[in-house]
């Protein structure tokens, strides 16, 4: 292979750019602070949460344990199906301070949702909900109650 056929190779392996992989990691920092300049003008998105959320078989009904701190009581939607929980909730504070040379006023929103299987069939119309303390409970009683399952300890080796 002659010298010429050598660099013809090496012109077509090598990248376009000249001056090195540099180049490259400014051209995407320049591109990602751009993106992050023009979705800076945005109205921000209220945040949805996760909470945490404990599901309970209790032989006769399931017991549902959510955290939803801060909510209160009509600030909950939850819809009952024949094998399914819907659980939404939604907190909107709003705070104004006012003081000698400048305004402070700031709104929080938080919202909640949460759709939860049932393995079993439910009666949706005798479920029941209670909010103490930030922790929903909702007790709904089972179609066919089943009887709870024997624990047997086991030794770990």
């Amino acid at each position: 292979m002659t010298k010429v056929q050598k660099a013809k190779k090496q012109a077509q392996i090598s990248p376009f750019w000249r001056t090195g992989w540099t180049d490259i990691d400014r051209a995407f920092d320049n591109l990602r602070r751009d993106l992050e300049r023009s979705f800076a003008s945005f109205p921000p998105i209220p945040k949805m949460q996760d909470s945490s959320c404990d599901v309970i078989d209790e032989g006769k009904q399931f017991r549902i344990k959510m955290d939803i701190p801060g909510v209160k009581k009509n600030g909950i939607k939850l819809n009952v199906t024949d094998n399914s929980v819907e659980i939404s909730a939604e907190h909107k504070e709003e705070s104004e301070e006012k003081k000698k040379n400048y305004l402070t006023k700031e709104r929080k929103q938080v919202s909640f949702y949460r759709t939860i299987p049932l393995t079993e069939k439910v009666i949706s119309g005798n479920a029941k909900a209670k909010l103490t303390d930030g922790v929903l409970d909702v007790i709904i009683p089972k179609v066919t109650p089943t009887s709870k399952p024997k624990k047997t300890s086991i030794s770990v080796q």
